[in-house]
């Protein structure tokens, strides 16, 4: 991205607007995942119930620590979580004392990724912060792979950040920081 996309998005993200961009399988929607005004409109535009919580994704696990409880992360798990990142792993991890319930859906851990995705990256970076991501879709329906997909579902009502997904076919694997087991392949 270059210097005015990122200045473009980062008035769209401190307004409270929602994004649609490129991430490692699909297109992802998200906004700032402190902005609970956004997160709302996020969560009603998808049909997608608070319960179920967001995703967090960054360009570094740094970005995550105000979220994730990282002091409760056991050190058998440590090396399993951050060999896989950064990358297309979703992991489930203790949330902070601070994480907001509209981003955790009220559960005692909060789902985060650490992206390759060089878009994402520049997101994250021009934010300073993690991006709430989600698949860019309305729930029960396919999750968009184009900007062009996207706006079939969402039309004028978000920004869109073209560029290409990341190659891989399925949206990223959920996995417990408890157990290592998948939650979602």
């Amino acid at each position: 991205m270059n210097e005015m996309q990122c200045a473009e998005f980062k008035q769209a993200f401190d307004e409270g607007r929602l994004v649609v961009y490129p991430t490692e399988a699909v297109m992802g929607i998200g906004c700032d995942p402190d902005n609970h005004k956004a997160v709302n409109t996020l969560l009603a535009l998808k049909d997608r119930p608070v319960e179920k919580g967001m995703i967090l994704i960054a360009d570094t696990y740094s970005r995550l620590l105000p979220y994730v409880d990282d002091s409760l992360i056991s050190l058998d798990m440590r090396p399993v979580i951050f060999s896989s990142w950064p990358g297309p792993v979703t992991w489930l991890l203790p949330k902070s004392a601070s994480a907001p319930d509209w981003i955790t859906g009220g559960q005692d851990k909060i789902a985060v990724r650490v992206t390759n995705h060089p878009t994402v990256i520049d997101l994250c970076r021009a934010a300073g912060r993690p991006l709430v991501s989600t698949s860019a879709n309305p729930s029960g329906l396919t999750p968009a792979k184009s900007v062009s997909e996207a706006k079939n579902y969402f039309g004028d009502n978000v920004i869109y950040i073209d560029g290409k997904t990341g190659g891989y076919n399925s949206p990223s694997t959920i996995r417990d920081c408890a157990s290592g087991k998948v939650i979602r392949a």
